[in-house]
């Protein structure tokens, strides 16, 4: 079993009198794709800011690559690559020149650089766009770049904040591509995201977080197997009446009231299980006028869990301006 590269114990962060990160804990293994799923403002950059030496450690504790965040900052900084929310490229710079410049930040010799800067040029697909000023780039592009630049130290983790916010969802896909593949070269992956599609389809494991706290942590496939093998949603001429039925039936897990319907979690395959809830409901005079048989998804983990669909409010306005103070 992999060992841990990053372990975070009871982490709380506050600006003032908001509590950004309520007490977290968690660890991600060596050489995994782990992601915080949440909204904005759910403090997910935050967390990520403290882990990246962005932001002072206040309460907690939390080791990157065995090194100590609040101990020795300087050796966390150089086992980690960061790719930010928002795009950070010198516009009249070439994509060459700017991973120069960070290679020659981090006194990389020049024959180091030069064989880095081919590589990863190579593994992001922008060879042919080496020479090119980064304002003549398209988003896609500018993303790629960003996080070649973040490889070019050979981080042994790569933070990810919302790595394809912005981009139109071909590219977003893309994106998914390259990510893995920086990941199958033995980078671990630590994401935030507020896409449902981009962490289940990337991540090992997820963390759903919201108003600071963790709510629940595994993989995709644990997650929704949380709610069941099958979901059922139904409307019905006595939504009072169909609550007891359907609570009392074998092999359905939970029932939950939604806005118009209900939602019956099943421990079971539910074409089975269906045809028999019809009847049930209908032997008890109970007429159903809407049904909708289908798996368990991101989005309803998400809604079970928090009591309400991933909102879009905003960045988190405070960590955020931290975060462009921190790279000034």
């Amino acid at each position: 079993m992999s060992e841990n590269i990053i372990s975070v114990k009871d982490l709380y962060h506050r600006y003032g009198d908001f509590t950004a990160v309520d007490g977290i804990s968690f660890d991600v293994k060596e050489g995994e794709i782990f992601s915080f799923l949440g909204p904005n403002g759910a403090g997910k950059s935050t967390a990520i800011n403290v882990l990246t030496t962005l932001l002072p450690l206040q309460e907690g504790s939390a080791t990157v690559a065995g090194h100590n965040v609040a101990e020795d900052p300087q050796k966390v900084r150089e086992s980690i690559g960061i790719v930010f929310q928002d795009v950070t490229l010198d516009r009249d710079m070439t994509c060459r020149e700017i991973l120069d410049f960070h290679g020659n930040l981090y006194r990389m010799p020049s024959t180091e650089r030069r064989k880095r800067i081919d590589e990863l040029l190579a593994l992001v697909q922008l060879e042919n766009k080496q020479d090119t000023r980064t304002k003549q780039l398209s988003g896609g592009m500018k993303r790629r770049l960003e996080i070649a630049r973040g490889l070019m130290t050979r981080p042994r983790v790569l933070f990810l904040d919302e790595p394809t916010i912005g981009l139109d969802p071909q590219t977003r896909m893309r994106m998914w591509d390259y990510i893995k593949a920086v990941n199958e070269e033995g980078t671990t992956i630590f994401l935030t995201t507020h896409y449902m599609d981009e962490a289940d389809h990337l991540s090992d494991r997820i963390s759903i977080i919201d108003k600071g706290q963790i709510i629940i942590t595994g993989s995709s496939y644990e997650l929704k197997n949380t709610l069941g093998e099958d979901l059922i949603y139904l409307e019905t001429s006595d939504m009072s009446g169909t609550i007891p039925i359907l609570s009392g039936m074998e092999l359905v897990k939970e029932v939950r009231k939604k806005s118009k319907g209900l939602t019956a979690m099943l421990d079971g395959d539910g074409t089975k299980i269906l045809p028999r809830i019809i009847e049930t409901l209908s032997a008890e005079g109970i007429k159903v006028s809407v049904v909708n048989l289908k798996k368990p998804s991101m989005d309803d983990v998400f809604v079970h869990y928090t009591g309400r669909e991933l909102r879009d409010e905003g960045a988190e306005k405070s960590s955020s301006a931290i975060t462009r103070a921190g790279r000034r």
